[in-house]
């Protein structure tokens, strides 16, 4: 029986909030209604769900149902389960990280051309040159140092990789202090490598030039030159962009070659 005692954490005013469902996958359709209270603030982080026994009565299902629907809210970090005399599933916030790794399976998963990834980073890292440069403290920009210190010992050292690249333009966005353009930029994360690393399969030696580029940049935000970081991005981004189109276009031309010689 549950405790009445007065320090336990309560649900918020819950009873009117949840629906019987009738569909086949109902655990979805559960998962589907506290989303939707949660969009519509009618459930905050830190509110308790009702009991699994309460939650099975209102929404017409079995516990199996709910506790599946639980594990899926829980798994999506909207959810947090605790055990003890004052446990239950309790409403979170899903951290940036957890919304950008959902956000990275929809774009990893999709077929998308490093030509397209490319031409995507474009518009969004240009977009965010003003934000960048207006806001980014003194810390940010010494971060941006080290990263740059870093890449520039490992290529001395034939050690560079492109997920140190990647990794400037990660921090980079976060000079934004905006939690939206973070999750966006780590969700892109892994299409990023895999367009860097295309690029770099075609010019090996590149990665002198792009350090340099980072170091630049990061010198227009310290200055607070809004033109010359745009400048330099631009040209540091497009020049990927030409060594991607021409894989596509050798890519094409080998293959109308092959064409050729099959007719």
């Amino acid at each position: 029986m549950a405790r009445n005692d007065a320090s336990a954490p309560k649900s918020r005013g819950t009873d009117d909030l949840f629906s019987r469902v009738h569909l086949g996958r109902a655990s979805q359709v559960i998962v589907d209604q506290v989303r939707m209270l949660l969009r519509d603030d009618k459930l905050k982080p830190g509110d308790r769900l009702p009991s699994e026994r309460e939650l099975c009565e209102r929404f017409g299902v079995s516990r199996v149902t709910v506790r599946e629907a639980l594990r899926v809210l829980e798994a999506s970090g909207l959810v947090e389960i605790r055990v003890g005399a004052h446990g239950g599933a309790f409403v979170t916030t899903p951290s940036n990280e957890r919304v950008g790794e959902s956000l990275a399976d929809l774009i990893t998963l999709s077929p998308l051309t490093a030509s397209q990834v490319t031409e995507a980073r474009i518009v969004f890292e240009l977009g965010i040159i003003p934000l960048v440069v207006e806001r980014a403290t003194a810390e940010d920009i010494a971060d941006l140092r080290a990263l740059v210190t870093q890449g520039q010992q490992a290529l001395d050292e034939d050690s560079y990789t492109m997920e140190m690249s990647a990794a400037f333009h990660v921090r980079f966005a976060a000079c934004t202090h905006n939690a939206a353009i973070e999750t966006l930029v780590q969700s892109f994360h892994g299409p990023m490598l895999l367009s860097l690393q295309k690029a770099r399969d075609v010019a090996p030696l590149m990665g002198h030039r792009g350090a340099a580029e980072h170091a630049d940049l990061v010198t227009a935000v310290e200055h607070r030159d809004v033109e010359k970081a745009r400048f330099i991005m631009r040209q540091h981004l497009q020049r990927t962009a030409q060594r991607l189109e021409n894989v596509a276009t050798d890519s094409d031309s080998a293959e109308g070659a092959a064409e050729d010689a099959t007719e």
